[in-house]
């Protein structure tokens, strides 16, 4: 990987920290706990739509690990429901963009709805209660705006992203 692309990722990385730190910090949906808006897969779309699928797994495992560290405490039970919806979604979010036509909105509401459900995956297993499982229509819902929103900002980066480059 050359300096230039690693500096850019690095960056991309330390902005999605922070989107998850600012969000984490904003209790507007405190009354169903573990939603968020997810405005760190902004970065995370971008960089797979404009590097990689690999390099948006990187990015998107480090920033849940460096947040884990400074918010919530590496290895704790928060930390790996971030994990395992940060793996799920990416997995998903790529899958679904390379072998549909969906757009990039589709595309983010597919990684919100993937996020959600690899959280209540590793709800079950880790608290060993099936019963979880009737948290998940709360989940998915609320999943699907959150992808939205995620989405047209999403594709407003990259609008903007590929005016510059066209522009230069």
């Amino acid at each position: 990987m050359d300096l230039k692309k690693t500096t850019r990722l690095a960056m991309l990385l330390s902005i999605s920290i922070i989107l998850s730190i600012l969000e984490s910090l904003i209790p507007i949906f405190s009354f169903i706990p573990g939603l968020k808006i997810g405005l760190a897969n902004v970065i995370i779309l971008f960089i797979i739509y404009v590097y990689s699928f690999k390099d948006a797994l990187y990015v998107s495992i480090l920033r849940v690990i460096i947040v884990g560290i400074l918010k919530t405490g590496l290895f704790s039970i928060t930390f790996f429901f971030s994990l395992s919806g940060a793996i799920f979604s990416i997995f998903f979010m790529f899958i679904f963009k390379k072998f549909t036509n969906l757009s990039i909105i589709g595309i983010s509401i597919i990684g919100a709805i993937s996020h959600s459900i690899g959280q209540i995956i590793i709800a079950i297993i880790f608290l060993n209660n099936m019963d979880l499982i009737y948290y998940s229509p709360y989940l998915l819902i609320f999943s699907i705006p959150m992808g939205i929103i995620v989405g047209l900002i999403s594709k407003q980066v990259l609008n903007e992203y590929e005016n510059l480059w066209y522009n230069l």
